[in-house]
């Protein structure tokens, strides 16, 4: 499966979520790192997902970049 994950840099770190999976999220220093992390976090959530017989949702976000005109 793939599963959109949104990058935000901030002023120290990378932060990482999946709109698809709500509270899977992951934090880390570069965004190389972030983005191991939040695999590894996708991973596991997914695994908890199953233990707890809950159905694994489809991939369903997507993005598109658009342009604007700065003021």
């Amino acid at each position: 499966m793939r599963y959109l994950v949104v990058v935000e840099k901030g002023p120290t770190s990378f932060g990482a979520y999946v709109p698809d999976l709500p509270g899977c999220v992951a934090v880390g220093d570069t965004k190389d790192e972030v983005m191991t992390l939040i695999r590894e976090a996708i991973e596991f959530h997914l695994e908890g997902m199953v233990e707890d017989g809950e159905p694994i949702p489809p991939p369903s976000s997507t993005s598109e970049l658009v342009e604007v005109q700065a003021a």
